[in-house]
This record gives C-alpha cells, sequence and structure tokens, in this order.
C-alpha cells in the first residue's frame, strides 16, 4: 500500500480537499512537540472506546440503553472531529510511503466518521436498528483504520517528537 499509486492519488486528493483545515490545525495546538509525541494516537482512544461502548450497549442493553448508546456516539463523533484536526496536522509533515498509508488510514476514518454520523442522525430521529447497524459499521472501518494508524505510529515510528524542553526558572524578582 506504502508504494501504491492508487494511495498516491487518494492522498493528493485529500491534501487538495483538506489544504484550510490542515493549514488550521498545523497552527493549533493539538500540533505540539511538548509531550514528546503526537497527541492524534491518545485523542483516538476516547473516540473509539465511546464507539465501542455504544455498540455494546446496543448489543446486550436493550431498549433502556438506547440513549446512553447515542451519547456514546455522540460523544465518539465530537472526540474524532478533535482527534482528526491533530492528525491531519501530523499528516501533513509525512512523505513518502508514510504519507501514502496515512492517507489511506485518513479515508477509513473518514468513512467510519460519516458512518458514526449517520448513526447518530439515525438514533436522534428514533431508527435505533439503523443506528445500531451504522454503529457497527462505523466501528468496523475504525478498526481498520485504526490496523493503518496504528502501524504508522507504532511501526513507522510517525507519532515520535522531539520533545520541547521547558524550563521553569525562578523569577529573579521574587526573591529567595
Amino acid at each position: 500500500m506504502g508504494e501504491s499509486p492508487a494511495a498516491e492519488r487518494v492522498a493528493d486528493a485529500q491534501a487538495a480537499f483538506y489544504k484550510p483545515v490542515i493549514d488550521w490545525a498545523r497552527r493549533g495546538p493539538l500540533h505540539t512537540n511538548v509531550l514528546g509525541y503526537s497527541i492524534h494516537p491518545v485523542l483516538t482512544h476516547l473516540t473509539l472506546g465511546c464507539w465501542v461502548s455504544a455498540s455494546i450497549l446496543d448489543v446486550t442493553g436493550g431498549e433502556q440503553a438506547q440513549r446512553s448508546a447515542g451519547l456514546l456516539t455522540g460523544v465518539g463523533v465530537a472526540g474524532g472531529l478533535v482527534a482528526g484536526f491533530a492528525g491531519a496536522a501530523d499528516w501533513a509533515d509525512l512523505t513518502g510511503a508514510e504519507r501514502r498509508v496515512g492517507a489511506i488510514h485518513s479515508l477509513g476514518t473518514d468513512v467510519s466518521m460519516f458512518l458514526m454520523i449517520g448513526s447518530l442522525l439515525a438514533r436522534g430521529r428514533g431508527r435505533h436498528g439503523i443506528g445500531m447497524g451504522l454503529g457497527l459499521a462505523g466501528n468496523a472501518a475504525a478498526a481498520g483504520a485504526g490496523f493503518l494508524g496504528g502501524h504508522l505510529a507504532f511501526r513507522q515510528g510517525v507519532a515520535r517528537r522531539d520533545a520541547t524542553v521547558i524550563e521553569l526558572r525562578p523569577d529573579p524578582d521574587s526573591g529567595p
């Protein structure tokens, strides 16, 4: 996949389509070196945890769990937007095979996000069966995208950063 011309075309299309978002995200606080690693993988845990929990409630909780499953789906969508901004800023720094794999990862996360937004809308209209089905499909797409993201972060090491050193020095005017 890292050498695929099709993946390169996907990467070019995403760079053009998301350019304003990427430019904004690269200047924002979600693209930082303070921690010594990208914050994107950490933020994805909130999203995935909410979505998987919603699906568990859907499958095991019955009618009384529908409201909670909808709430978790919504919180996951909100968290996914924040994680997406951080990921877009990180992706903009990639080149070569990592950029192409990141583009396919991003495409998978876009699919999962659209499925989850559809799930949220269906749930809001009282169509819980459709919402549950879209949520399960969204989790499947997120799992595939997460596999690629994990490969990038842990195998390829793209999540590592040179930590910014913040020195805390006493104010010389504050006294002893």
